[in-house]
């Protein structure tokens, strides 16, 4: 008889594609709504009072918006920085300094980011150990901290260093509370995080030995 059950890259991409479609359901009030209550809840977060160089993201694809921070950001003397698709390199990041004059284009995957020849000068990013806090994209977690990206590997290989001791940034995965699910299958490449934060929660996964 052919075993016919789905493997574990089948059931993620399934669920994958499900969450996506439940953020995407969300009301233009609804996404204005959660993005403060979750600015709300980051806000009062002791590593993003202590934070100086913050990366964050502009929403795409229903994304929950993170953007209502950069203002809080500047006010408190912090850096706003924007990951930007690096060049010629197997899906990693740069981080680059974004304020109201970064030039802006769309990448290959229809997502605004920093121009490659405005991140191109080194003066203007920073390599990713040396941010303070780092606001992640989510399209699924589940109450234990176990979480899922969009399956492209960015933040896993721009920040598999953070497996090993030395300095490291603060990684906080956001979504809205509708991606919740009760047990999500993980994936032995996926960084582990400091906390996954919603518009109605904070999990603070247990730290491992």
């Amino acid at each position: 008889m052919t075993n016919t059950a789905p493997t574990l890259a089948e059931q993620r991409r399934q669920l994958r594609r499900e969450l996506r479609q439940r953020r995407r359901a969300l009301s233009a009030s609804q996404q204005r709504d959660a993005s403060r209550r979750l600015c709300r809840q980051l806000r009062r977060l002791p590593e993003v009072q202590r934070a100086r160089r913050v990366a964050l993201y502009l929403p795409n694809d229903g994304e929950i918006d993170p953007t209502p921070l950069l203002d809080w950001l500047r006010q408190r003397g912090a850096k706003a920085y924007l990951p930007v698709l690096m060049p010629l390199a197997d899906n990693r990041l740069w981080f680059v300094h974004y304020h109201a004059a970064t030039p802006m284009v769309r990448n290959r995957f229809g997502i605004s980011e920093p121009s490659t020849r405005h991140a191109a000068h080194r003066a203007r990013r920073l390599p990713p150990w040396a941010l303070d806090l780092v606001l992640l994209p989510l399209v699924g977690f589940d109450a234990h901290g176990q979480r899922m990206g969009m399956g492209g590997g960015f933040y896993d290989r721009s920040f598999a260093f953070t497996r090993r001791q030395g300095p490291r940034p603060r990684l906080l995965g956001v979504a809205h509370t509708c991606q919740q699910v009760a047990a999500l299958p993980s994936a032995g490449w996926d960084i582990p995080l400091d906390a996954i934060v919603s518009d109605s929660a904070v999990i603070r996964p247990p730290r491992p030995a």
